[in-house]
């Protein structure tokens, strides 16, 4: 197994998961349990109520991958991939064999006495690139690549297909594929202590001759999704301007400086977490996934932006 050679505490008081890490209250001692069994299911139903909407404290601290990441890697990037032809396995270990750069995220100190089944090592995010020009001959990337592709063919015109297909099959420029995924509870803050380590462990990689050194832009899918089925306005045939909304709501500064950018929909694939209601009140929501190629040149000024209004 792996050692954890990078800790780094990714900040104190991240909001987390409502209901994460509260204690409840001691069961009475009284005798009286079996008669207030039903009052006693009653009052804690109400404080589950209570308990929506209310933000946790939740300390993270961040590692480097390791062998027992595997099934929580694969986890998120199932959570990516959906049902699309991409072997998540083979992605997964991947990333660990070439864990000198990425990071997965843990929440500190779980106490053994937590309420859930909280194991110490589950993941709650990881960030890593992987080099799809010098992986072009590994199976996973190759599914990668045609997913891309053939989503582009569906969602583009003729020249912008043409485009990408250069640009990911042009080797004298790498092209990185940037994976950033986490639980959709844990808030976006998380992701520039992320973004800024990985850029400076690829910086090192670059440095030392090591895998993932430099490339020449950046291939990132991100969730994404859409207000579905909106009416068309009664005084014409206009409608208002879709908005595209991030699950991960830094990739926006990303796709801002996107040479190539477009939207397929994995409705089909049943994205609950993205999919559906998410309340009564809310509209229906079109789940999306979003493909942009991002120039290495303009890496600096999105890690600007991200600090700029994601700083703690």
């Amino acid at each position: 197994m792996a050692s954890r050679a990078k800790r780094r505490a990714l900040g104190g008081g991240v909001p987390g998961p409502p209901g994460d890490g509260v204690p409840r209250d001691e069961e009475e001692e009284d005798g009286t349990e079996d008669e207030d069994e039903e009052d006693d299911e009653d009052s804690d139903e109400e404080e589950d109520d209570e308990m929506v909407g209310q933000e946790v404290n939740v300390d993270f601290e961040a590692y480097s991958i390791s062998d027992s990441d595997h099934d929580g890697i694969k986890k998120l990037l199932q959570q990516l991939f959906l049902k699309a032809p991409v072997n998540t396995a083979a992605l997964a270990d991947l990333l660990i064999q070439q864990n000198h750069v990425g990071s997965v995220i843990k929440q500190m100190n779980v106490s053994e006495d937590s309420d859930d089944d909280m194991d110490e090592d589950e993941i709650f995010g990881f960030i890593s690139l992987l080099n799809l020009t010098e992986r072009k001959d590994t199976q996973c990337v190759e599914q990668i690549k045609e997913l891309v592709l053939s989503s582009c063919e569906q969602s583009c015109g003729k020249s912008v297909v043409e485009q990408l297909e250069k640009l990911l099959n042009d080797t004298t420029k790498p092209v990185g594929l940037l994976l950033s995924e986490r639980f959709l509870n844990v808030p976006p803050q998380i992701a520039l202590p992320m973004h800024q380590q990985l850029q400076k462990e690829l910086a090192e990689a670059h440095r030392t001759n090591k895998p993932c050194g430099k490339c020449f832009s950046y291939l990132l899918i991100s969730k994404t999704f859409m207000e579905a089925g909106r009416p068309r306005s009664k005084k014409g045939n206009s409608q208002k301007k879709e908005v595209l909304m991030f699950a991960n709501a830094e990739e926006e500064f990303f796709y801002e400086k996107a040479v190539v950018k477009f939207s397929y929909s994995v409705q089909e694939e049943s994205d609950t977490c993205l999919g559906g209601r998410w309340s009564f009140d809310d509209a229906p929501m079109k789940p999306l996934r979003t493909v942009m190629l991002i120039p290495g040149a303009e890496m600096s000024g999105i890690m600007e932006k991200l600090q700029e209004h994601l700083s703690l």
